[in-house]
C-alpha cells in the first residue's frame, strides 16, 4: 500500500541531476577545479552522481567531499576533509531547501577562507524561504504550503524519487 503522492519518480530525478550538471560544467567551464560539498546524507549521494555526470562534460578536477550537519539544531557542522578552499568554486548540495536555513549554516565552515565563488545546488526547492539563500542550480521547483514537507528517497547510491506528505 503506497499512499505517497510523488512529486519525482527515478528517471524523472536522474535526468534533473544530468541537467544540472551540464549546467555546472555551463558556468564553470574555465574553472581548473570544482569541489562538490553534499550535506550528508541525501546530498552525497547526488553529489557524486553530478560528479560522475560532470566527467563527460567538465575537464578539470572534481572533488567530492561530504558536509555533516543536524538539520534541526545547525550549530555544529563538520566536513569529511580538511581542504584549502581558498580562490576555489565550490557547489553546495542538498536534497531539498526549505527554509534555506541548513544552506546557509553549512555556508560557516567554508566562509572562513576565502572561496572563489560558492553556487547552491537543490534537487527540490519549495517556494518558502525565511532565510536569504537563493538555490542557483534547481531541478524541481515546487510551490507548497507550510504543512507540506518534501522527501526525497535515495537507495544503492541513487536518487529513486521524491514525494510530498501533508502534515
Amino acid at each position: 500500500m503506497n499512499n505517497k503522492k510523488y512529486i519525482l519518480s527515478a528517471e524523472v530525478a536522474e535526468k534533473k541531476l544530468r541537467r544540472m550538471a551540464l549546467e555546472i560544467a555551463e558556468r564553470n567551464y574555465d574553472e581548473p577545479q570544482l569541489v562538490l560539498i553534499g550535506i550528508k546524507d541525501h546530498g552525497t549521494v547526488m553529489a557524486r552522481k553530478i560528479s560522475e555526470y560532470l566527467k563527460a562534460n567538465f575537464k578539470g578536477e572534481v572533488v567530492v567531499l561530504e558536509l555533516g550537519i543536524d538539520k534541526k539544531k545547525p550549530a555544529a557542522v563538520t566536513l569529511s576533509a580538511a581542504m584549502d578552499f581558498n580562490n576555489k568554486v565550490i557547489v553546495l548540495i542538498d536534497d531539498v531547501a526549505n527554509s534555506g536555513k541548513t544552506m546557509l549554516y553549512a555556508l560557516k565552515p567554508l566562509l572562513e577562507q576565502h572561496p572563489k565563488k560558492i553556487q547552491t545546488l537543490a534537487l527540490v526547492e519549495r517556494t518558502h524561504k525565511t532565510f536569504p539563500v537563493d538555490v542557483d542550480y534547481v531541478g524541481f521547483s515546487v510551490s507548497t504550503t507550510l504543512d507540506e514537507h518534501i522527501y526525497v528517497e535515495v537507495a544503492n547510491e541513487a536518487v529513486t524519487g521524491a514525494w510530498i506528505e501533508e502534515g
